[in-house]
């Protein structure tokens, strides 16, 4: 859908340029715009290289581990069904710990595995070999819907992704977006925890 949705919205552009006579101000944008693609993505490959390592690193010496362990408490507070020491906390908690840091590339490998875990255990519920209620087939736990919220919202302590967009395009002090990324993904987090706790508890009535 999208695909057709920007087509459509470049054809137009062209359209309305060829009728008033401006081709060749779209051509030059066309260029312009390409070579900053460019420019932008290796400036963002270089960002997330080093970021990507950084967790890797992290990983391996066994910080995200002991990150997990200090984070239960919030992991049981969020996701009261889950099985204590399920293979989903581990992904879970890298998952928050990079869109923590901004780092929404370095946070989708493990909220995939997260969300494959989470189907897991759907599963073995639906055969009854875990605890929880089960749902029928294709229909999302609330473990699942929790998780998919909680990454919408996305609290970011350290927007990594926009400072290096604002870098990129000549801002004066790209991190001073951090005071306002706080707050506003605050604000919407904890707007997605009040709301998965309300429909939790009106499910359990």
């Amino acid at each position: 859908m999208l695909n057709y949705l920007w087509a459509g919205m470049i054809l137009v552009g062209i359209i309305f340029g060829a009728f008033n006579g401006r081709m060749e101000e779209i051509t030059n944008a066309a260029l312009d715009s390409s070579k900053d693609a460019v420019t932008l993505c290796i400036t963002m490959i270089g960002v997330m290289a080093f970021w990507c390592g950084i967790m890797e690193i992290a990983s391996r010496a066994g910080i995200i581990e002991l990150a997990s362990k200090r984070m239960k408490p919030l992991i049981r507070f969020l996701f009261p069904s889950l099985p204590e020491e399920h293979n989903a906390c581990r992904h879970i908690t890298t998952n928050f710990i990079a869109n923590f840091l901004g780092l929404g590339w370095a946070a989708t490998p493990a909220g995939l595995k997260a969300m494959e875990e989470l189907g897991k255990l759907e599963e073995d519920r639906r055969r009854g070999r875990a605890p929880g209620p089960p749902r029928k087939k294709g229909v999302a736990g609330n473990e699942m819907c929790t998780f998919l919220i909680l990454n919408i919202s996305s609290l970011q302590l350290i927007p990594i992704n926009v400072i290096a967009y604002r870098s990129q395009y000549g801002s004066v002090n790209p991190a001073a977006i951090v005071g306002a990324g706080i707050v506003a993904t605050a604000v919407s987090t904890g707007a997605a925890v009040v709301f998965c706790k309300l429909m939790d508890r009106g499910k359990s009535r």
